[in-house]
């Protein structure tokens, strides 16, 4: 068995979902830019993210829908995933995103190994925090690891595909860890950097 994990805003995906949440909020430009700084490794990831979770307090869960509709798959990302489940790989996705989000996406593509952080609700709306550990570089590579564990796959046949420095311990521990349209960072100590037009040429590289 072979795996492949895969990040999922900016990646799977052609946004960052936390910045959608914080358009409703009236927040998007300041989390945007707290988001540029920590996929660019300049800020901790976890320390980032509380601090962007805390200016999405007050809006109503109803945002998950919302958001739902809105995001788009990152053109060739469908067919990455049905090419690699096609040839036997097992498709996981881990993100510094949330799992009201993620879990839909994984479930529409067939996916059904997943984990990303979760937005505490009260009262049907967000208080502002997060719910268990933060999904951080350190945890994607772990994830990496116990679904590798999982499907009985060595490390040294697991793929990485990611775009920001949360990515990078994850693309380290796999056998072949490829940057997509990446920051610079990612690009540089990425196996492989990908900056074409859809996500599916990975599926040349993948499968040689």
């Amino acid at each position: 068995m072979r795996l492949c994990v895969l990040d999922v805003d900016s990646t799977l995906i052609t946004a960052e979902v936390i910045e959608l949440i914080a358009a409703r909020a009236g927040t998007r430009e300041l989390v945007a830019e707290i988001t540029e700084r920590a996929m660019r490794g300049e800020l901790d990831f976890a320390e980032s993210l509380r601090e962007r979770v805390a200016t999405l307090a007050g809006v109503p869960d109803t945002v998950f829908a919302d958001v739902l509709a809105e995001v788009e798959f990152t053109p060739g990302a469908p067919e990455l995933v049905a090419g690699l489940q096609d040839a036997g790989f097992e498709v996981a996705l881990v993100s510094g995103g949330f799992a009201e989000i993620v879990g839909p996406l994984a479930a529409r593509l067939g996916i059904t190994r997943y984990r990303a952080n979760r937005l505490e609700v009260d009262d049907a709306r967000l208080t502002g925090r997060t719910l268990g550990p933060v999904i951080d570089r350190a945890v994607k590579a772990e994830t990496l690891r116990t679904f590798a564990a999982e499907v009985g796959c060595d490390l040294g046949d697991a793929v990485a595909i990611g775009d920001g420095a949360n990515d990078l311990d994850m693309m380290a521990t796999a056998g072949l860890g490829i940057a997509w349209h990446a920051k610079p960072i990612v690009q540089e100590q990425a196996d492989v950097a990908l900056n074409t037009p859809r996500l599916d040429a990975a599926l040349a590289i993948i499968l040689g």
